[in-house]
């Protein structure tokens, strides 16, 4: 998790710790996800554990309850936006005692902490961070993970989506990533295929001068830059094309510092490629 920005100053854990050195993959998407996306994130999230790869997810309802109970007998990794003595949501309490009796729940927040909708792209980041890639199943174009998605980029992580119907919302999202050069799966397999090949992460997340310099993602944004980005923000969205042209940057690059900005509260980002200054 060197990669991880803001890095956690602590990590409270709850299983076996080992897990966190296996290959893992982390498996998000819709809370109120479809029959079909439910059972494609427990056929994928199965197929993987029985050959070995940790799923990791966020204990939320829909794509990731079902991809955790998938994987139990291999081994999960649930990471929480509240403290590991909060069970967040309730429905999920059985489940969270299954993880941390055959996996690994782990959390930034300390004890008591109730999860607010500001920690959720903290808990994401950590997600991917954990993770060797993310594979995305049914996000629709206002969902967090496709938080999950653009700070996996910045991590160098492969990212994987699912393919759905144009006609169908809650594949808004990861068919809008497809587009845009995530890798197409369509099972267990297909995401085996890409752990063992050669990282393909350069499909989506360019660098160099065209894009706002020659960083490599995952590389330490200047803090200068941050702070313009950030004095360019109100509290009206405005699109990333725009604010990267009034600070001179490219759009890649502006989107990257975005993330930063998001993780450390300071930013909100929207679907369609929209900014604003976080709102208290």
């Amino acid at each position: 998790m060197s990669q991880l920005a803001p890095p956690p100053p602590v990590l409270s854990v709850l299983g076996d710790l080992a897990l966190a050195q296996r290959k893992s993959v982390a498996i998000v998407g819709a809370r109120q996800a479809s029959a079909a996306g439910r059972k494609l994130a427990r056929d994928i999230s199965g197929g993987l554990s029985s050959e070995g790869v940790v799923i990791v997810s966020g204990l939320a309802r829909g794509i990731d309850g079902e991809a955790h109970a998938a994987a139990l007998s291999g081994g999960t990794i649930a990471v929480l936006g509240g403290g590991i003595d909060h069970i967040y949501p309730p429905q999920h309490e059985r489940l969270f005692h299954a993880i941390v009796e055959n996996g690994l729940i782990i959390s930034e927040s300390p004890l008591g902490h109730r999860a607010k909708a500001r920690d959720f792209p903290r808990r994401n980041r950590i997600i991917t961070g954990v993770s060797e890639a993310v594979l995305l199943i049914e996000a629709a174009e206002r969902s967090g993970s496709l938080i999950s998605a653009r700070t996996a980029l910045e991590q160098n992580r492969d990212v994987m989506a699912v393919p759905g119907s144009p006609l169908d919302p809650r594949y808004a999202g990861t068919n809008r990533l497809l587009r845009e050069g995530a890798i197409l799966v369509r099972n267990a397999d297909d995401v085996l295929e890409v752990l063992a090949q050669p990282r393909q992460r350069g499909l989506f997340a360019p660098s160099g001068p065209e894009f706002g310099g020659e960083d490599t993602p995952g590389s330490e944004i200047p803090v200068h830059q941050k702070d313009l980005v950030a004095a360019l923000l109100t509290s009206l969205p405005v699109s990333i094309e725009d604010i990267a042209r009034a600070a001179e940057i490219g759009e890649h690059r502006c989107a990257a510092i975005l993330v930063e900005l998001e993780l450390e509260g300071r930013a909100m980002t929207y679907p369609g490629g929209l900014a604003s200054l976080a709102l208290d």
